[in-house]
């Protein structure tokens, strides 16, 4: 198993993080708003928002692929999925990478996401990409657990009570063979441009829905003179049933 530690302190590693911390900045270009949590593993990205005044927190997920990492600042601790320690609202901000493709209970990790981020906080979500190369290849930790697509995301965001707002693809890098030497914001451009579904994550930013349990129709009303009784199928009540007159004589 290639951990998510291994792979960042590769050279193809560093240059995925170099990318996706690009389109990350992109999502939240204002900095640090309140408290951020990093969900999963997202050290390589968490220095995007850390602030003296607004440090972030990192909760490695308890899994094969995210227990191992070095060291960082003191704030980071290793969670279980289906009971996160933190108080309810506490998060303006929550970035998910290397979380939920490799989590057994996907539902309950969405839920507790939902309880601990606040009321007009968001979510980013980042997951390895059905159609893109990088979910097929088991060389890094986007080839490990369950890819999704843009439909199956946004119905499992919208199961949790999560509204997905913005969708977009990231890293069209090759994710094997020789790692590019200069550059690669050209050749993440042109992958964007020409194959813009063909990305090897899919980066989506969602916000809690609050409005998710109410029903989109009214409720059917029953008229007061329809009243429907409860067929009595196996009822003791039922009306003897006579004998037939020739066994009467006898």
């Amino acid at each position: 198993m290639h951990t998510a530690a291994s792979f960042y302190a590769t050279r193809r590693g560093q240059a995925a993080a170099r990318l996706l911390c690009q389109r990350m900045a992109a999502f939240w270009p204002e900095g640090a708003q309140g408290h951020t949590l990093g969900l999963g593993y997202a050290l390589p990205f968490l220095p995007l928002w850390d602030r003296p005044d607004r440090p972030c927190l990192s909760a490695r997920l308890d899994t094969h692929v995210t227990r191992d990492a070095p060291p960082w600042h003191g704030r980071d601790c290793i969670v279980n999925g289906t009971h996160l320690p933190f108080d309810d609202l506490k998060f303006d901000r929550i970035v998910m990478i290397h979380a939920l493709e490799v989590s057994e209970d996907k539902n309950s990790l969405l839920r507790q996401v939902w309880k601990i981020l606040k009321d007009e906080g968001r979510l980013l979500l980042v997951v390895p990409n059905r159609a893109g190369l990088w979910a097929h290849t088991d060389n890094s930790p986007f080839g490990q657990g369950t890819p999704f697509s843009r439909r199956q995301i946004t119905r499992w965001l919208a199961d949790a009570c999560f509204q997905a707002q913005r969708h977009e693809d990231a890293l069209y890098v090759p994710p094997a063979g020789p790692c590019p030497a200069g550059p690669v914001r050209m050749l993440e451009w042109t992958g964007r441009t020409l194959f813009p579904r063909l990305g090897g994550v899919c980066m989506i930013e969602a916000v809690k829905d609050m409005y998710a349990t109410i029903p989109a129709r009214p409720a059917t009303l029953v008229p007061a003179r329809l009243r429907l009784r409860r067929a009595r199928v196996f009822s003791r009540n039922t009306t003897p049933r006579r004998q037939p007159r020739d066994m009467q004589d006898t």
